[in-house]
């Protein structure tokens, strides 16, 4: 082997090794910020590659919103309308739910989400509350299934704690901690 050619098998060697690091690099930093929700795009999407491509995707597309943080004052109006949604479950859970969802949906519009279907909602949620997305699904699911009048008054004491857990995350006043593309 000439010393050229051992170079060049360093070299591509070398630039394989640093190509596959970033892979890893960047998969870490996916599982990282997207916690269970990377695994539930890998399973929806059958494969880590696609997952990846499709949750960077979803963190571009949330850059481009004005996604602001809460003032104090509005943290407290809305903290106020929840305590509100809680007392109202003692005499109407059904309503407290659909009050519980009009809720969350309406500080996620002050917050800067666009309102598209709830598809998109959950996802573009799922970039800067990652830990907290699948309780939002769990929630609108009860909700769909009391909006065709299957759901138990448990199933919609667990939508208002699913909801609750949404609604905490997103109350909190500091700006999400993300780099803007």
């Amino acid at each position: 082997m000439t010393t050229t050619t051992l170079i060049v098998v360093i070299v591509v060697l070398a630039a394989a090794a640093a190509v596959f690091a970033y892979f890893v690099q960047r998969r870490a930093a996916l599982r990282k910020q997207f916690g269970p929700e990377y695994e539930r795009v890998v399973g929806e999407v059958g494969s880590p590659r696609r997952a990846e491509a499709a949750l960077e995707a979803r963190a571009r597309r949330v850059t481009k919103y004005d996604i602001r943080a809460l003032s104090r004052d509005e943290a407290i109006r809305y903290s106020e309308r929840w305590r509100a949604v809680q007392a109202r479950f003692v005499d109407d859970p059904g309503d407290a739910v659909n009050q519980a969802d009009a809720l969350v949906t309406d500080l996620m519009r002050t917050r800067g989400y666009p309102m598209s279907d709830f598809d998109q909602r959950a996802e573009d949620v799922s970039v800067d509350h990652a830990n907290v997305v699948h309780h939002y699904r769990q929630a609108h699911a009860i909700a769909v299934a009391h909006g065709r009048g299957t759901a138990s008054t448990e199933d919609l004491r667990q939508a208002v704690v699913h909801y609750r857990a949404l609604f905490d995350d997103l109350l909190d006043v500091h700006e999400p901690e993300r780099k803007r593309a």
